[in-house]
């Protein structure tokens, strides 16, 4: 079967995406030498007397709570609140990858790789902005990882476009079956159900 002009584009996408990622890199070097700080398995760490001029930056707590809106203080309690439903969904999700993935034998996303939580080492942050910062870390890390694993049970369970695109479908969705095409589906299931070359790793 020839390659249509969209397999053409997602070539070049594809190509495109690894340029970014290469200079995604490049530039953080650069950021790294540029704030004086390298990674040590994972871990950060600064170049002597950096922090010491970061901490002149940093807001001391009372004047942090002085300063801060009103409408900030209302919805703080509103927002820390649904920490305790991310909890509960990160566990049962954890849960059901380990033994779903396992007996589907689709390949387990590595959580480490979702869940960067750094900044509360940036000693220009006061207390609360750490706090803060750790929960942003936690919460969107989560995110990351739940949707990578639901991509990953969709194309096991329902590898099919859908007629209408939404704004960001995932990666995924370019090995899926066209709406309507009953024949490629019955065709293809198991083999979309056996490739994973192609998942992020």
């Amino acid at each position: 079967m020839p390659k249509s002009t969209l397999d053409d584009v997602l070539d070049r996408l594809h190509a495109l995406q690894a340029e970014v990622e290469e200079e995604v890199d490049r530039l953080l070097d650069e950021k790294r030498k540029l704030f004086q700080y390298t990674l040590e398995q994972g871990k950060v760490r600064f170049e002597q007397g950096i922090k010491t001029l970061q901490l002149q930056h940093r807001t001391g707590i009372w004047a942090y709570l002085r300063h801060a809106r009103m409408r900030h203080v209302v919805t703080v309690p509103l927002i820390y609140s649904l920490l305790i439903l991310f909890v509960v969904l990160d566990v049962a999700v954890m849960f059901y990858q380990q033994i779903c993935f396992r007996l589907y034998k689709i390949p387990r996303v590595k959580r480490a790789d979702y869940f960067i939580v750094d900044r509360q080492h940036l000693v220009y942050l006061n207390a609360i902005e750490k706090v803060h910062c750790i929960y942003c870390g936690y919460v969107n890390g989560l995110i990351e990882y739940l949707r990578e694993i639901s991509a990953r049970t969709e194309k096991y369970w329902c590898p099919i476009k859908h007629a209408q695109r939404t704004p960001d479908p995932h990666y995924l969705t370019e090995q899926f079956v066209d709406y309507g095409d009953a024949d490629a589906y019955r065709k293809r299931l198991k083999e979309i159900r056996q490739e994973w070359s192609k998942i992020k790793q």
